[in-house]
């Protein structure tokens, strides 16, 4: 069999690579010779599994992809011949949704997504006040807060608002989620925001129920109805409307080039720009005409409905459509930019808060209502679950039927002391969409009609069987289903949607370092899913549970036909886009030390590696060019410093994680070399 392979690579490249002339044997001979040959490696080719020695390139093209023996042929007196020592070679790698602006470590105040309590969370940002001075009127910007884990309250810092007054009174201060949908603000930022009329009347107990009232789910309040300094998702816009723009751009442009020595260095050279926002451009536009574009890059372009409106409140999706086009025009014919995609938001994210007193509920769309769980702290400072509220009980009943009574701090108090919970825990919910179910549909159909791939992020199972139907009725529209259409994270799905998805072969960017059990993670998202008591992980994951089988349903998706790709997502969680640690991850189900979290959905090597460079290259629509290491395409590939098939194959999955790149090569070129 390996035989046949090394044939049947030679015969391709000299039908593509040569021209021929019939020597007195008959023999085809190649006369052209090559710029660069590299040989003496494992070179996974991506092209149906095999495996090469050696490389042949010309003008950044690939010309051979077989032997060593046969590479020979191709060496002449100016060909540069790279010996790989027996080096793991495998294509450019494809991150396929990531935020690539805001990857770039920048000297602004940032904490890194350490784990830390209200206290100390003040003390870090009166630290970052004094390093970064903010002018009058200007707002300090806290980057990748991490809002999962940590943030502990104590009777002097009760609430993130507390701890931000005690920070500061007289700047504005603004948390940004490391996940970009979490935020939160001091009193004084929360005093700035304005209304729909564009008034500054302020975020406050009273507005929550008038101007506000909207944004109701996604700002979270104390026990006594008085906001907490928790805003997110799009109720941040009413005090900074860049809030999901995690970067200042003016200091990106100063040095673009940041992001692709980011990406090259860690073997990327084709990525999805996952939620282009029109502000962005420039970076793109200046590193091609510096030279330094060294990743192709795809715009997902960004329009939020929520604004666009017409003069008579509709959603302006002519607008939407009309300014896509312009982009997608603009880059048309290039060989390094593509906009022919579209990003939308399904819904939100599924954490909740078990230290906010009410908890603060997931606001991700689910299809099952949520729970309400009680919650206390453990000896260790972590949240642990006491019970549930009866949220079908004559007194929750009677709560919801008379909310208004419960708007008085006394009433509030009176309750809670009689029945140990706050009287806000009665409230029903599924979560929500990110836009009304109308919208998102009409969205997608409105798009696929303009002849745009769609990239929905899904999140609950809700929100997932909303974006198949959104890309179904789409494509029934306009008759196409061939369309590069995609989900992007997938964190819950229902297995009927699973088949679904399957059936209409679309892509999922996983980001598969997200699959594992992480105990204080795990607290804001399955109490509000499934009954669990306590906090330990048999608990948390118990065999069988629907969200322990259903969440990031990689096989099961992958088995129902459809088409694995890879998003690290970064920044989010970090701004590393560690794809070895997510291809460790999606094989253990785990971190070390951890127990796997369903490790029904693994995958194999092969899959996950076709998942970072062919899959990914056509969700892109690039894979005629990128993707793998076939004849005619170009000569994109990494070198690394272990064999990721043999490390799988020997049980030592987990030590993909620490893969390192030793150079990463681009049309050809080498663009980063390790320096040891």
């Amino acid at each position: 069999m390996r035989g046949a392979f090394w044939t049947r690579l030679g015969v391709a490249a000299c039908g593509l690579a040569v021209t021929a002339a019939v020597a007195a044997a008959g023999a085809v001979v190649p006369v052209v010779k090559a710029d660069l040959v590299v040989t003496g490696g494992r070179i996974y080719t991506a092209a149906d599994g095999g495996l090469a020695e050696a490389l042949a390139v010309s003008a950044g093209r690939i010309l051979y992809v077989g032997t060593e023996v046969g590479a020979r042929d191709f060496v002449g007196p100016q060909t540069r011949v790279e010996a790989l020592h027996g080096a793991f070679v495998v294509p450019g790698l494809v991150d396929a949704h990531l935020h690539p602006i805001d990857t770039v470590d920048l000297q602004v105040c940032d904490l890194d997504s350490k784990v830390v309590s209200l206290r100390q969370l003040s003390a870090f940002v009166k630290i970052c006040l004094r390093k970064y001075p903010v002018a009058p009127g200007k707002r300090l910007l806290v980057h990748q807060w991490n809002y999962t884990t940590g943030n502990q309250p104590d009777p002097d810092y009760p609430t993130l608002r507390v701890a931000l007054d005690k920070a500061s009174t007289t700047r504005q201060l603004q948390l940004l989620g490391n996940d970009a949908h979490h935020g939160a603000f001091n009193s004084l930022a929360l005093a700035s925001a304005r209304n729909a009329k564009g008034a500054i009347v302020g975020i406050s107990r009273d507005t929550l129920r008038s101007d506000f009232a909207a944004y109701a789910t996604l700002i979270g309040v104390d026990a006594t109805g008085v906001p907490n300094g928790a805003v997110n998702e799009d109720a941040r816009y009413t005090i900074n409307p860049r809030s999901m723009m995690l970067q200042e751009l003016e200091l990106v442009l100063k040095a673009p080039s940041a992001i692709t020595r980011r990406m090259n260095s860690i073997g990327i050279t084709a990525m999805t720009d996952a939620m282009a926002d029109p502000a962005g451009y420039a970076v793109w536009d200046s590193l091609q005409k510096s030279g330094q574009l060294t990743v192709r890059t795809t715009l997902a372009q960004f329009y939020d409905p929520a604004q666009f409106h017409r003069a008579d409140g509709a959603v302006d999706y002519d607008e939407m459509v009309r300014r896509a086009e312009v982009v997608r025009a603009k880059y048309q014919g290039n060989p390094l930019i593509r906009a022919d995609m579209v990003k939308i938001f399904a819904d939100g994210v599924l954490e909740g808060n078990p230290f906010a007193v009410p908890p603060t509920l997931p606001n991700g769309a689910v299809l099952a209502p949520l729970l309400q769980p009680m919650f206390a702290t453990d000896k260790d400072g972590h949240a642990t679950v006491t019970g549930y509220v009866d949220t079908g009980s004559e007194l929750c009943a009677s709560v919801r039927s008379d909310s208004a009574r419960y708007a008085q701090d006394a009433e509030v108090v009176a309750f809670s002391k009689a029945h140990g919970f706050h009287p806000a825990q009665c409230a029903v919910s599924n979560g929500q969409l990110q836009h009304e179910r109308n919208v998102i549909l009409e969205f997608a159909r409105r798009f696929h009609l303009a002849g745009f791939n769609l990239h929905i992020h899904v999140i609950g199972d809700r929100a997932v069987r909303t974006a198949v139907d959104a890309i179904e009725a789409a494509r029934a529209a306009d008759g196409v289903s061939s369309t590069r259409d995609g989900l992007a994270h997938v964190q819950l799905a229902h297995p009927d949607d699973i088949a679904r998805i399957g059936r209409d072969h679309l892509y999922i960017a996983y980001t598969y370092a997200w699959a594992n059990v992480d105990v204080d993670y795990d607290m804001t998202v399955l109490p509000f899913l499934q009954k669990v008591s306590g906090n330990g992980y048999e608990q948390l994951h118990p065999q069988g549970g629907y969200y322990e089988s259903n969440s990031y349903p990689v096989r099961a998706t992958r088995d129902a036909g459809a088409i694995l790709a890879a998003g690290s997502d970064a920044p989010v969680e970090t701004r590393d886009p560690r794809p070895f640690v997510n291809m460790s991850v999606a094989l253990t189900r785990h971190h070390p030390g951890q127990p796997a979290m369903n490790a029904e959905q693994t995958i194999g090597i092969n899959d996950v590696l076709r998942a970072y460079t062919i899959n990914g290259a056509r969700w892109q629509g690039i894979d005629r060019e990128a993707g793998s290491l076939e004849v005619g395409k170009s000569a994109d590939f990494v070198v690394l410093d272990r064999d990721l098939l043999r490390l799988a194959e020997s049980g030592h999955a987990d030590d993909i994680a620490g893969t390192r790149v030793r150079s990463t090569w681009f049309m050809g070129k080498r663009v980063y070399k390790a320096a040891h």
